[in-house]
């Protein structure tokens, strides 16, 4: 199985087909177990896909969203004009949701203690931003259980390395649009450090596909 890819969109047309054909029926999907590899250009971050049909204008509102940190999908729709399907079905009664990605690397100031993590010691090995840690049992997990357990940082040879960490990835709809937010997130955390970009990996414990889409 391929493990390095020069952007996001090769790295879909790979695993859709990889997916398709060597995938485990696992729970309405198609699966592979333990993934992971390498993006080398993380900002190359569009899915070109004819068939997919990605959206970036979606993708750049979602961003901005993260960028607000508010956890509730109303404040998607002043954004984008609606509100996709799918975080109806993860919200709860008032519209919050736990899965708003950039309310949670907000959460305890984590983004801020990672940047003045990076600045005081480069060579960090404690850079991480924890996203799903199990320790929040008392909300709606049931519904909207963050994908994502964590993003680190590493500099290397001057440039800022990342990683994502996954329990879960929806290749179709959720690494689509999850890799453009994390790659976002790598070019924010750069440009704060005043650095280059390098490489971005991508673990996923469960990548799959919904029968729907095989």
């Amino acid at each position: 199985m391929r493990s390095k890819f020069k952007n996001a969109s090769e790295a879909f047309d790979y695993f859709y087909i990889k997916i398709k054909d060597k995938g485990v029926e696992f729970d309405n999907t198609k699966a592979l177990f333990n993934v992971g590899f390498y993006m080398a250009r993380p900002l190359e971050n569009k899915i070109k896909s004819g068939f997919r049909k990605w959206s970036q204008e979606y993708a750049d509102a979602e961003w901005q969203w993260y960028e607000e940190g508010h956890p509730n999908i109303y404040s998607l729709e002043e954004i984008y004009g609606k509100i996709p399907s799918i975080w109806h079905k993860m919200a709860d009664a008032k519209g919050y949701v736990n899965s708003n990605y950039g309310y949670q690397w907000k959460r305890n100031n984590q983004l801020d203690y990672v940047v003045n993590l990076l600045k005081e010691k480069p060579d960090t090995r404690r850079a991480a931003i924890s996203i799903y840690d199990a320790k929040e049992h008392e909300q709606n997990y049931d519904i909207d259980t963050p994908c994502t357990y964590a993003v680190q940082f590493t500099i290397v040879d001057n440039k800022l390395n990342m990683s994502a960490y996954m329990r879960s990835n929806d290749l179709w709809f959720g690494f689509c649009n999850d890799q453009y937010q994390f790659s976002m997130l790598q070019n924010k955390v750069a440009e704060m450090l005043s650095i280059d970009i390098g490489w971005y990996y991508h673990h996923a414990h469960n990548l799959h596909l919904y029968n729907d889409k095989t």
